[in-house]
């Protein structure tokens, strides 16, 4: 009879790890193959009438109010911390260590003089594809409606002065050379409007329901011996 002969330990053991390498590396594979193990990052966005420090002051307002966390980072974006999906990584992901977890970067953009975009985009890890819309911060935060919601009820201050001067309602496709003609007698002092209102332009008034006209330019009334 022939003997038997055994394999050191040593051997068997790494025969052993490499199978189990293998096997963690076909695991992970697989679930890449369905979109898993990745890193993704998706964006949206929502436009506002309100200038671009109003906006971004509402939107911390509403993840305040629904307790979550977030950093204001130099360039005034908002970064949320990691936060563990709330969709597992299935029994495969799981045996391979793969950890789901996504953030959200927000971004207020201005469009104009006084409105501007909030740009959420939410970064995830080892989430698949089939599950990142879950993740959008307008259905998994609501940030949108909620945000639309706020300042639905508590509506930023209007920039526009209210001393020394008067509020003039726009026409309907009014331009502010048009209204300075019509409430100063002279189209050329639009320029001055502009500069007064925080506007660069004659005729970008989208969202401006009224302009502010300071005193020194409307024509002087009769018995008025103040000067203006």
């Amino acid at each position: 009879m022939g003997s038997l002969r055994f394999l050191p330990l040593r051997v068997v053991f790494s025969l052993a790890f490499l199978v189990s390498m293998s096997g963690c590396l076909a695991g992970y594979q697989a679930y890449s193959a369905s979109g898993g193990g990745n890193e993704a990052a998706n964006g949206e966005q929502h436009d506002t009438p309100y200038p671009a420090k109003d906006t971004l002051h509402m939107t911390e307002e509403v993840l305040r109010g629904d307790g979550i966390l977030f950093q204001i980072q130099p360039d005034d974006k908002i970064e949320t911390p990691w936060h563990p999906a709330d969709k597992s990584a299935g029994l495969l992901g799981s045996a391979i260590g793969v950890d789901p977890q996504y953030r959200y970067i927000i971004e207020i953009v201005p469009t104009g003089n006084r409105t501007s975009r909030i740009v959420a985009n939410v970064e995830t890890q080892d989430i698949a594809d089939a599950d990142l819309d879950h993740y959008l911060a307008s259905r998994k935060l609501n940030l949108f409606s909620k945000f639309d919601q706020l300042a639905a009820q508590f509506p930023p201050s209007s920039p526009t002065p209210r001393a020394g001067g008067v509020n003039f309602a726009l026409l309907p496709g009014e331009s502010l050379k048009a209204l300075a003609l019509r409430a100063t007698g002279n189209e050329a002092n639009w320029k001055q409007i502009a500069a007064d209102n925080g506007l660069t332009s004659s005729t970008d008034l989208s969202s401006i329901q009224s302009i502010w006209i300071s005193d020194r330019l409307l024509p002087q009334k009769k018995g008025d011996s103040s000067g203006h």
